[in-house]
């Protein structure tokens, strides 16, 4: 091949994308009048787990915000690097709310909430019960309500602003430590207020359907809470389990694949004690990197599962190929 035709080849390459569909030949599409369809795609995901079903249903994005100020321990550049080299947005971290809801044949179980109307990151949240309808789950068949903590975005949809239950007939697991947290006035700074008062008005009016969790409880059929502190106190992770197949479902242990994976003792503005978070962080990713444990990632891009391997000094995360059949 010669330079002139090198050239050549490329210049018909450059028009025809730039021509659009009359240079690929399609004379008439370039006129098409139909209207956008301006509607997504239902949100809600589902798959075979063991001998049960689980769909993972979304709160919606959660828009956090300037990442240099959401993650710290981080140069500019560094981070400005990490984000780049992944092709992600260097001015605002887009997060998923990822919720679990788990047929075991037996029970009907939902891991986490999401932030019920609270719009403190826009109008983007407070999506679960409206996709839950289009996954075909009606609130009032949940069991059990799973919260890996109490924070707004995983607590925030139990309770309506009519203070009624959003599943009248669930009963809700949590930590000990977070219930006793969060919904504390003296012990929640001022910074925090929200959060005080999110967990107020969902968990007290379900106090007495609540049932505290501890580290190592198989508390439901195949369920079992694993301590992993620091980003609240009674921070929980779930391994669960169903004939040869598991699951970790590891709500906030990391809220990005990329910030807190690639140096994994990266801080986090939110967490409650941010140095116990990265520690915790990098044990349980090791552990579930050597024993090659699939993982539901809450903050991770729809739907969140995927599994961690290491990485040089930290861990990489690879989803998993969505399977569209049953």
């Amino acid at each position: 091949m010669n330079d002139s035709t090198f050239t050549r080849r490329h210049a018909l390459v450059g028009a025809a994308l730039g021509g659009g569909a009359l240079a690929l030949g399609y004379p008439g599409a370039a006129l098409a009048k139909a209207p956008l369809a301006g509607t997504p795609a239902p949100y809600f995901y589902r798959f075979k787990f063991g001998n049960g079903e689980a769909t993972i249903v979304s709160d919606g994005t959660l828009p956090l915000g300037n990442p240099h100020t959401n993650f710290t321990g981080l140069s500019p550049q560094e981070m400005d690097k990490q984000l780049t080299d992944n092709f992600l947005p260097t001015s605002n971290a887009v997060l998923e709310q990822n919720v679990l809801i788990l047929n075991t044949g037996d029970r009907l179980v939902l891991f986490d909430t999401g932030m019920g109307t609270l719009q403190l990151f826009g109008p983007t949240t407070g999506k679960l019960l409206a996709t839950m309808k289009q996954a075909g789950i009606d609130p009032k068949d949940i069991d059990a309500v799973v919260m890996s903590h109490a924070h707004i975005d995983h607590c925030g949809g139990c309770v309506g602003d009519d203070g009624k239950s959003h599943f009248p007939n669930a009963k809700f697991y949590i930590s000990e430590a977070d219930f006793n947290f969060w919904t504390d006035e003296n012990k929640v700074s001022k910074d925090f207020k929200v959060f005080l008062d999110t967990a107020r008005k969902n968990l007290l009016p379900i106090r007495d359907r609540l049932e505290f969790i501890k580290d190592g409880q198989e508390f439901l059929p195949g369920i079992t809470a694993l301590a992993a502190p620091g980003h609240t106190v009674g921070h929980m992770i779930f391994m669960i389990t169903n004939g040869n197949n598991q699951l970790c479902y590891i709500g906030d242990l990391t809220h990005h694949p990329i910030l807190l994976m690639e140096k994994p003792r990266t801080q986090f503005a939110y967490d409650t004690d941010p140095a116990q978070s990265a520690e915790t962080r990098v044990k349980m990713l090791t552990i579930l990197s050597e024993k090659r444990v699939p993982i539901l990632a809450y903050h991770f891009a729809w739907p969140g599962i995927g599994h961690v391997a290491k990485a040089g000094e930290g861990f990489r995360y690879y989803p998993e190929p969505m399977k569209m059949e049953m």
